[in-house]
């Protein structure tokens, strides 16, 4: 038996048949080949399959596809836009936030979730609020200054969004 959803992936119509027990990181990855979306430890642990539905960060091996029916999502491949960087990618692969990469998807997609939220944050905040993504490889200084740069990117002319303090981008992890 398969169930019928209709959804919007990186702002395209997507209609397809689902098993009802597919999660979403399946779908994304395997039937629309949006492979940026990682799976790390199936068990919402890692946050390597951090997407955004309606806005908001969640770990896509946490929630079944027929869930996300009627749904916005953001995959990492959704948010560069006419060929240019998000801030908050950019911030990464200039701070190089990343070593091998297998988590920075998820990070990056926590990252601009937490941004949006919070547009003002310290080096501890950000520590805190990127608690359950994981990165087996760096010790996190570069990815939280790669946070705060991003942030101050992306609030750079918001009207009343003020950037990160520069004292707080140079904080060590």
């Amino acid at each position: 038996m398969t169930i019928s959803i209709s959804l919007t992936v990186n702002g395209t119509p997507v209609t397809a048949s689902v098993d009802p027990h597919i999660l979403l990181v399946q779908f994304l990855r395997e039937q629309l080949r949006l492979t940026g979306t990682h799976i790390g430890c199936d068990t919402a642990q890692c946050g390597a399959c951090t997407v955004h539905l309606e806005g908001r960060a969640i770990k896509s091996c946490n929630i079944l596809a027929v869930q996300a029916d009627g749904a916005h999502i953001t995959t990492i491949e959704g948010l560069a836009q006419n060929g240019e960087l998000h801030p908050m990618q950019a911030a990464f692969r200039q701070c190089h936030g990343l070593q091998c990469g297998f988590c920075t998807p998820g990070m990056v997609m926590s990252a601009t979730a937490l941004v949006a939220q919070c547009p003002t944050l310290d080096a501890d905040e950000v520590r805190r609020q990127l608690d359950g993504n994981l990165c087996r490889c760096t010790g996190y200084h570069n990815i939280v200054k790669a946070v705060l740069e991003g942030a101050a990117a992306m609030t750079a002319g918001q009207p009343g969004a003020a950037a990160a303090p520069a004292e707080t981008a140079n904080a060590t992890a």
